[in-house]
C-alpha cells in the first residue's frame, strides 16, 4: 500500500471523486440524514471503515507534508469538534470519533477518509476568508463521511482485509493520477461509464451539501458562506484560464448545485457570525508553516507588510503574529519577542490578547532560544491558563525535559498517552523523559510505541528487541514486549502479502 510520499500527497486530493464510482441507493430518512440499508451496512461494516481509514492514515502521517503542528491540529480539532457537535447523528452507528488534519499544500482542496478522517490543504485554509467559508468546506466533507459515500466503493470488497482495502483504494488514487487513457479503462472504456459517474457525483455531491448546510445553521454560522466560497473558486477558475482550482475537480460544481443551495438559504434572514480571534492567527501561521524556502519566507514577510498596510484592526495582530514565526524560523530571538509583544497590543479585545497561540509562541521562542528554564516557567502559566490545551501540555513536557526535569515530564506524558493513544509524538517525547532518567527498557518501548503509531513496523519491532534486552526489564515490561510482537509482526505480515499482490 506504500505510494511514494510526494506522488501520495499529489493524489490524496484526488479521493473523493475516485470513490464515488458505484451506484448509490435512494437514501432514507433518520434523524433529519440519509442512512444506508442492511445491505451497505453488511459489505462493510462502520468499524471496518475506520479501520481502513486508520491504515491510510498512518500512512499520511509519515509523509514531510502532513502538517503534525500541535497548535494547527488542536485549531482544527476544536473548530471541526464544534461542527460535529452541531449534528451529533454525523457519527453514525459507529459513533466515529472525527479527525481534522492539514496538508502543507498551496493548491486549494480538502477531502474525506472512510471512518471520519478529514483533511484540508492549507492552500485552502488560506484560501477561506471566514470561518463560515471554512465551516462550509469541512461541513461538506463531513457529509460525506456521515453519508459514508467512500464505504459504498469499498463494501464492494466485502471479504478483503483491512490492509488490501486501504491498498485497493490507494491504487485508485494512482489510476485517478493517470491519463486520459487510464481513466478510461478505470471506468470500463465507456461513455455510460463516464455519465453512470458524473451522475453519481452530482447526487453525492448535493447530498453532502445538504447535511453541510444543516451543519452550518445548527452551528451558528453564516450558511452564505458557502456560496462565497464556491463563487470565489469559479472566479478563480475563471482567471486561472485552462487551470481549474483541484476542488473543483473533485467536487464538480454545477449551476444546478448552486441554485440549489442558494434555494436552501434563501428565506434564512442573513447574520455575520464573528470569527473566533484564533482563525486570522491561525492562517498567519498556516501561511509560515507552509513555506519551505528562504524565499518562502521572504514572500509572507512582504505578504504580512502589505496586511499592516490595510490597517484593519481584524489583521494588524495576525500580520505580526506571522512576522513573529518568521523570525523565529530565522533564529532571530529578541525580534520574535518584540513582535509577539506587539501582536497582542494589537489585538482586539483582552480575549484575543490572551490566546493559546500567543501563550503557545512564548514557550516555542524560549525553546529555540534554549532557555528551559524560562520555557518551563512560560509552560507552567500556560498549563493553568489553558488546562485542556494538548498543544500546551506538548510544548511544556518539551520545555520540562530540556530543562532536565524528566520525572514531571513523565508524568505529563503518561497522562497524555492515556488521553490520545493514537498520538506518536507524545510517545517519542516519553521516550526521551525515560532516557533522561536512564530507564532503558521503557525508553525503547515508548519508541517502539511511537514507530508502530507511525506505521514503521519493522522499527518498532527493532525497539522490542532492544528493550527484552534492557538490564532494567521487568516481568510485566517483557509480558507487554512479548504481546506487542505478536500483534505487529501478524500485521506487518499482512502488509507484505497486500503489497505483494
Amino acid at each position: 500500500m506504500f505510494l511514494p510520499p510526494k506522488l501520495r500527497m499529489a493524489l490524496l486530493p484526488a479521493l473523493l471523486s475516485v470513490a464515488l464510482l458505484s451506484p448509490i441507493p435512494a437514501p432514507l430518512h433518520a434523524q433529519g440524514l440519509p442512512t444506508l440499508g442492511d445491505t451497505e451496512r453488511e459489505a462493510l461494516s462502520p468499524l471496518m471503515e475506520r479501520k481502513v481509514g486508520e491504515e491510510i492514515m498512518r500512512d499520511i502521517r509519515r509523509d514531510s507534508d502532513y502538517m503534525d503542528d500541535p497548535p494547527l491540529l488542536e485549531y482544527l480539532h476544536n473548530f471541526g469538534g464544534t461542527l460535529v457537535a452541531a449534528r451529533p447523528d454525523v457519527r453514525g452507528e459507529a459513533d466515529y470519533d472525527f479527525f481534522f488534519f492539514a496538508i502543507r499544500d498551496p493548491v486549494l482542496n480538502a477531502f474525506a477518509l472512510p471512518g471520519g478522517f478529514i483533511g484540508v490543504q492549507s492552500g485552502l485554509i488560506l484560501a477561506a476568508q471566514s470561518e463560515s467559508e471554512l465551516a462550509s468546506v469541512l461541513s461538506h466533507e463531513i457529509g460525506h463521511v456521515a453519508q459514508r459515500h467512500i464505504a459504498r466503493m469499498l463494501g464492494q470488497a466485502k471479504g478483503n482485509t483491512i490492509i488490501q482495502l486501504a491498498a485497493m483504494l490507494l491504487g485508485a488514487l494512482s489510476m485517478h493520477s493517470g491519463s486520459d487513457a487510464g481513466m478510461g479503462v478505470m471506468l470500463g472504456g465507456t461513455g455510460l461509464a463516464m455519465q453512470r459517474q458524473l451522475n453519481f457525483s452530482r447526487d453525492a455531491e448535493r447530498e453532502a451539501d445538504r447535511v453541510g448546510l444543516q451543519i452550518l445553521r445548527e452551528g451558528g454560522f453564516d450558511t452564505s458562506g458557502m456560496v462565497a466560497f464556491f463563487g470565489r473558486l469559479q472566479s478563480a477558475s475563471r482567471s486561472m484560464n485552462d487551470s481549474v482550482p483541484p476542488y473543483l475537480l473533485t467536487h464538480p460544481l454545477t449551476s444546478e448545485r448552486i441554485a440549489d443551495i442558494e434555494a436552501r438559504i434563501r428565506d434564512r434572514r442573513y447574520f455575520q457570525r464573528r470569527d473566533n480571534p484564533d482563525y486570522q492567527l491561525i492562517r498567519a501561521r498556516v501561511r509560515v508553516l507552509q513555506g519551505k524556502s528562504n524565499q518562502d519566507l521572504l514572500d509572507a514577510q512582504v505578504f504580512f507588510q502589505n496586511q499592516l498596510a490595510q490597517n484593519s484592526m481584524a489583521l494588524n495582530a495576525a500580520a505580526k503574529y506571522g512576522m513573529t514565526l518568521i523570525a523565529l524560523r530565522q533564529n532571530r530571538f529578541d525580534a520574535a519577542r518584540a513582535l509577539l509583544k506587539e501582536a497582542r497590543a494589537l489585538s482586539v479585545s483582552p480575549q484575543a490578547a490572551s490566546s493559546v497561540l500567543f501563550a503557545g509562541t512564548e514557550i516555542e521562542i524560549e525553546l529555540a532560544a534554549k532557555h528551559p528554564e524560562r520555557a518551563v516557567a512560560l509552560g507552567d502559566a500556560a498549563r493553568k491558563a489553558f488546562p485542556i490545551s494538548r498543544a500546551i501540555s506538548r510544548q511544556y513536557a518539551s520545555a520540562l525535559i530540556a530543562n532536565r526535569q524528566y520525572a514531571d515530564a513523565v508524568d505529563e506524558l503518561r497522562d497524555q498517552a492515556l488521553l490520545y493513544r493514537s498520538d506518536d509524538q507524545v510517545q517519542k517525547l516519553l521516550a526521551q523523559a525515560y532516557d533522561g532518567q536512564g530507564r532503558r527498557a521503557l525508553q525503547h518501548l515508548a519508541l517502539a510505541e511511537s514507530y508502530a503509531l507511525s506505521g514503521a513496523l519493522p522499527a518498532a519491532i527493532q525497539q522490542l528487541t532492544i528493550a527484552r534486552t534492557a538490564p532494567d526489564a521487568t516481568f510485566y515490561d517483557h509480558s507487554l514486549i512479548d504481546a506487542r510482537e505478536r500483534e505487529w509482526k501478524v500485521k506487518y505480515k499482512e502488509e507484505v502479502d497486500a503489497e505483494r499482490k
